[in-house]
């Protein structure tokens, strides 16, 4: 698939989710970040309609939205910031860190914060946060993983990430979907 037809995809099988609400933008209440995010999403209810410079950079020029939207704003947002990586006009945010971190080798089974959350760990979390994503949105984080890897400049440690994370969720998820819809 290439890059405008992967685009097309997107804009697609993310058009028709609901803007979560002002009240439901923020998923943490520790630190300035998570309130400066609400304050500066609020009312953006059209992710079409956001720049690039302004997702690169927003909450305040910290470039850490994909870290503190709530599960619901996550993916609401979530195609804006892909639409705008592949398009190359993402220069602070990554993208790949978001979908890939959970996933990889060295973190999957690291636990978050023992004394905190237990025994749960970031393939945890991951697998919890990218529940609320269907069928073919998740083929499509798919498809944008093999893409990068295959067309971005990235590190070779870069790449290894995406095929750690691939391997050890995104794949499987798809897989599960397919099972389940029989």
């Amino acid at each position: 698939m290439n890059k405008e037809e992967l685009i097309k995809k997107i804009k697609g099988s993310f058009q028709d989710i609901k803007y979560p609400g002002d009240w439901c933008l923020r998923g943490s209440n520790e630190g300035e970040e998570p309130y400066l995010l609400e304050k500066e999403f609020k009312g953006r209810d059209d992710w079409t309609n956001l720049s690039s410079k302004f997702l690169d950079q927003a909450p305040d020029g910290f470039s850490s939205a994909l870290s503190f939207f709530s599960d619901e704003a996550f993916r609401f947002y979530l195609p804006a910031y892909i639409i705008a990586d592949l398009n190359n006009k993402l220069e602070e945010t990554d993208v790949l860190f978001h979908l890939c971190h959970c996933f990889t080798d060295l973190n999957k089974n690291s636990q978050i914060n023992p004394q905190r959350y237990g025994e749960k760990t970031w393939f945890d979390t991951g697998s919890y946060k990218f529940s609320v994503f269907n069928k073919e949105q998740a083929r499509l984080i798919i498809e944008y993983l093999k893409f990068k890897k295959k067309n971005g400049d990235l590190l070779d440690s870069e790449k290894q990430e995406i095929e750690e994370a691939l391997n050890s969720y995104w794949n499987n998820r798809l897989i599960m979907n397919e099972r389940a819809d029989r």
